[in-house]
């Protein structure tokens, strides 16, 4: 009897000795997560891999390309599990050479994981060999670079057979890095970013800071949209909202034209910082790249950072947008971040922003301003969306403090927290494609 397979193969978490154990586990819970929506009839830990076996043959192509999402997994291999007896994996040999499509040349590599089978890895190679061999004599057998590896494992009491061997994302699985606030705009470079901290294994919590009421809410569709095309690395723990753009309008009209930027980001990061410690988490997230934009200059970076006291983690610092886009196109969000959308940020954008900003003229331009008041009405009226993430921890209801009205319906099947009380009851995603969304300097989350 052969059962359709796909074996997961991992790298980093084969070098983590006594802790090999937990981040395995995390892994399979993630994977679990992963697959919800197929029938899978056994998920296990063996023998420095992790095992899906399908009920459905027919899922073993949506099952891989999910899997090569989750982060941790460094291979997918589609194949089948069979009996140890030589008649059936040399079946499934066959199967496995004809999945790999038009070839020249191959190689068998086979092994056993003990040695209660009698049959040795040299003695299994040359038997499986010897029977392709005869199976498809017009191939050749190619020991150095051949165009197919047929794989044969005798592990406990199955054989393993596979020939078609994907590299996916590697990286660690979520739930092994703590937590992170990411910044995240609708743009290009955040969604990059919060991948990047969600493939070293870190649960991320999305911050999006909305142009309402000064503009619609475009954005976050598009930030919704995102977090769901991300969905299957299982990183995404919960999206706040934060509606500011009121708060960026007081800032343009009563501070230097030339600071706005850096000042907006000042307040941006402040709520953020609130908002990872609701959360418990260890660092702040964004997207910027070094000199991309005005904001993102080294001078406005230590004017911004200044502001806050947890550390600011920025994966995307040294990439130029070219690799940031193909990044992008690889995880699956430009499409996305590409969509045409209003940003109230233009609205009040000066025409010479500052790209050396210090602390010292930033800290007397918000003297005449409430901060703090702010930051308290803002957490007061934050609004969240829950995503599927089996390692985020929700922050207790005492801690969450006075925001805690806003969980209107706070139950699993009901995610959605406040998300209408200032919005347009007809706005949906599919309407917003055809509306223009500027490219000049903002200062985006990014």
């Amino acid at each position: 009897m052969f059962e359709r397979i796909c074996l997961v193969h991992y790298h980093e978490l084969g070098l983590k000795g006594r802790n090999r154990s937990s981040f395995e586990h995390r892994l399979l819970l993630n994977m679990e997560a992963a697959l919800v929506q197929f029938h899978i009839k056994e998920l296990a830990r063996i023998s420095g891999h992790l095992l899906v076996v399908l009920e459905n043959e027919d899922d073993v192509e949506p099952v891989a390309r999910i899997l090569m999402q989750v982060p941790g997994v460094a291979r997918v291999s589609r194949g089948w599990r069979c009996a140890r007896k030589p008649e059936e994996y040399y079946r499934c040999a066959e199967l496995a050479m004809l999945d790999c499509g038009p070839f020249e040349t191959f190689k068998v590599v086979a092994r056993r994981s003990n040695t209660d089978y009698p049959i040795d890895s040299m003695q299994l190679n040359q038997l499986v060999g010897a029977h392709l061999c005869a199976f498809a004599p017009d191939k050749k057998v190619k020991m150095k670079d051949p165009d197919v590896k047929v794989h044969v494992e005798i592990i406990q009491g199955s054989a393993y057979v596979f020939s078609r061997s994907v590299r996916a994302i590697g990286g660690l699985p979520v739930g092994t890095a703590g937590k992170v606030v990411s910044l995240m705009s609708g743009g290009i470079d955040s969604p990059v970013a919060t991948w990047k901290l969600m493939k070293r294994g870190a649960v991320v919590v999305g911050v999006h800071f909305s142009g309402r009421p000064q503009t619609d809410d475009a954005s976050e569709y598009i930030v919704d949209d995102i977090a769901c095309a991300l969905a299957p690395a299982g990183g995404i723990g919960r999206v706040y909202t934060v509606a500011f753009g009121d708060y960026q309008k007081i800032i343009a009209s009563e501070c230097p034209p030339n600071l706005r930027i850096v000042l907006y980001r000042r307040l941006m990061f402040r709520v953020a910082e609130r908002i990872a410690k609701l959360e418990r988490a260890k660092a702040l997230v964004t997207g910027e790249s070094l000199g991309q934009v005005a904001s993102q200059t080294l001078d406005n970076i230590a004017a911004v950072n200044s502001v806050v006291s947890l550390p600011v983690l920025r994966p995307l610092i040294g990439s130029d947008k070219l690799e940031i886009i193909d990044l992008a196109k690889h995880i699956g969000t430009f499409e996305i971040s590409s969509r045409p959308a209003d940003d109230c940020c233009t609205l009040f954008m000066p025409r010479s922003p500052e790209t050396h900003a210090r602390v010292a003229d930033c800290e007397r331009a918000e003297e005449g301003l409430p901060i703090e008041q702010w930051i308290d009405e803002i957490i007061v009226n934050l609004e969240w969306k829950d995503y599927p993430c089996p390692s985020y921890k929700k922050p207790k209801a005492r801690r969450m403090g006075k925001c805690a009205h806003h969980t209107a319906s706070d139950s699993e099947t009901s995610h959605t927290h406040d998300m209408s009380s200032e919005r347009s009851e007809d706005v949906h995603p599919s309407t917003l494609h055809g509306r223009s969304k500027t490219q000049a300097e903002t200062p985006e989350t990014d």
